[in-house]
């Protein structure tokens, strides 16, 4: 297993892409934006502010800790998986994860970009609110524990994926 965490626009997605590209066996990849997009509807227990913040609710959690469960199953089956994420809670959102995948070998990379880099990537996807990307450049972090980390601002994704991939044993 390896968890990407990083926030909203920070190119988990990109290293994701080319980690499956470098890695010289086949990994499947499970985003948390997937997990949104199979959600039914607005409002099945996230809120997105305004101002960029996100807010999530009990039905939210119960639905990504049965995903989460899902994926592990998949791990513990024998498929390599790439996880990206976005720890709104920090090390708690590790400790979840850590729980799920418990028995796995998991290689944690976090994925830093500057807020002011992010929040211009965010204005050219043109389909996040503006403002999430710079709330969650350094919230996604704190408390977290990397075995690796990389930082998108002045790097391209493969560089980044080459370094995680050098990490995968």
């Amino acid at each position: 297993m390896i968890v990407l965490n990083g926030g909203s626009s920070s190119g988990k997605s990109g290293i994701v892409r080319c980690l499956q590209e470098v890695l010289p066996e086949p990994w499947l990849a499970f985003g948390v934006d997937s997990l949104l997009e199979a959600m039914p509807g607005a409002g099945t227990g996230i809120e997105i502010t305004p101002d960029g913040a996100v807010n999530v609710g009990a039905d939210f959690m119960t639905l990504e800790a049965a995903w989460a469960t899902g994926i592990a199953a998949m791990a513990h089956a024998g498929a390599r998986v790439i996880i990206d994420d976005v720890f709104l809670g920090g090390a708690a959102t590790q400790e979840r994860w850590r729980k799920v995948l418990a028995g796995l070998d998991v290689l944690w990379a976090g994925v830093r970009c500057e807020a002011e880099v992010a929040a211009g990537r965010e204005i050219a996807r043109g389909d996040r609110v503006r403002g999430m990307a710079e709330k969650q450049a350094e919230l996604v972090h704190r408390g977290v524990v990397y075995d690796v980390e990389v930082d998108t601002t002045h790097a391209e994704a493969l560089m980044c994926a080459r370094t995680i991939a050098e990490r995968v044993g």
